[in-house]
């Protein structure tokens, strides 16, 4: 049976590095840790994550979020981060972690599950949709 696990030691985190450059590959392998941590005390981002049916020993997916409170939609989770390994996507580990956050979410009685996604991931878009998830906003950015 599936479980999800808290990313909350130094090693569980450097387990998750794998998933996390898959999403995020401009990151340094070496400072992963130290970001992690630091946003996990300055921002109270949580880490999980689901380790793989066929190598209890790898981590298959992870999900970064946090709790926010905003004059738009009042207090919620928001996902920073979803990301599958691709030999395990299309398999339940990423639709694990979703419910696990929208069912931390309702325990809370926050208002909602909130994420941003890259607008040509499309088979992300298809999870998210599958899930409920509505299309509700353009995202921008101005780089500096």
């Amino acid at each position: 049976m599936r479980k999800v696990y808290y990313a909350d030691s130094d090693e569980a985190i450097i387990g998750c590095i794998d998933a996390i450059l898959e999403l995020r590959p401009m990151l340094q392998r070496n400072k992963v840790l130290s970001q992690v941590k630091d946003m996990q005390t300055d921002d109270g981002y949580m880490l999980i994550y689901v380790m793989a049916d066929d190598d209890p020993s790898k981590v298959a997916a992870i999900a970064g979020f946090r709790h926010l409170n905003k004059l738009l939609c009042g207090k919620h989770i928001y996902i920073d981060d979803l990301s599958t390994l691709p030999e395990y996507r299309g398999k339940g580990y990423g639709s694990l972690l979703l419910n696990h956050v929208k069912d931390l979410a309702i325990r809370q009685g926050l208002g909602s599950v909130r994420l941003s996604s890259g607008y040509t991931n499309n088979d992300a878009h298809r999870l998210y949709l599958q899930h409920g998830y509505k299309m509700s906003a353009h995202n921008f950015m101005l780089q500096l």
